[in-house]
């Protein structure tokens, strides 16, 4: 893995400005990880996806995470600071390692979903999009002893796998432990690295692109030349020019 340019991360943001979250983690990846097609990063579990853009968040721009949420409660706003080792799980399986379910009667076996399964998933009605990004990973499912298809499985053995899917791939769903320190509610707050990384590269960007047009209009460079310069001496320019 790499650490993108400056000329890249804006490449980035600007192809994935009209891209779902899916598709912005998978830009991001495909630039770190110029080793790995896009097919094979597309079909990496959730929790691998997220781990590796954990690893590229901490080498782009540092390991501390700060946040901001409110309280359920109260509506208290808090301010939240950790550590990128504080939302790194280890998962209980391997990723490609297919799992088994014996619930309600049924014999399942199943995979960890992935990026493709979200992207279809997604097109679903809101009421459905969970169920139907379960399905896709059923590789096969019997009950006493005959076979059954995915949308045939009731209610609760889908449930069943949702949990089991959490547990062996803890990096998907992370959740930080929170107390409000007003009213003392304690609650859990979720964290998605793919829309905290994104709002950063987005900040990032739009950052970049202020500073490339005050210095290509006071110096005239273009803005290759400029992106190369190192954040340090761009700013040294930046308050030469008293901006």
């Amino acid at each position: 893995m790499r650490v993108p340019s400056a000329s890249q991360l804006l490449e980035i943001w600007e192809r994935g400005l009209a891209q779902p979250s899916v598709q912005r983690a998978l830009l991001l990846l495909a630039v770190a990880c110029p080793e790995k097609s896009l097919d094979d990063l597309a079909r990496l579990s959730i929790g691998q996806r997220d781990a590796l853009l954990l690893t590229l968040r901490e080498w782009t721009f540092g390991s501390q995470l700060d946040g901001v949420t409110s309280c359920p409660q109260c509506s208290e706003g808090l301010e939240l600071t950790f550590n990128v080792a504080d939302v790194r799980a280890t998962p209980q399986v391997e990723p490609d390692e297919s799992l088994t379910l014996n619930a309600a009667g049924y014999q399942v076996q199943f995979r960890l979903p992935n990026s493709v399964d979200l992207t279809v998933a997604d097109s679903q009605a809101v009421t459905s999009a969970q169920r139907a990004l379960v399905e896709r990973c059923v590789l096969s499912a019997h009950q006493n002893g005959e076979e059954r298809s995915a949308d045939q499985l009731p209610e609760q053995v889908v449930m069943a796998m949702q949990e089991r899917m959490s547990q062996a791939d803890p990096q998907a769903l992370v959740q930080l432990n929170v107390t409000c320190p007003a009213c003392g509610h304690p609650w859990q707050a979720e964290f998605d690295i793919v829309s905290y990384f994104w709002a950063e590269v987005n900040a990032f960007a739009l950052r970049s692109l202020q500073q490339v047009h005050t210095l290509a209009l006071a110096y005239g460079w273009s803005e290759a030349d400029i992106l190369a310069m190192s954040p340090w001496r761009r700013q040294i320019y930046l308050e030469m020019l008293g901006a």
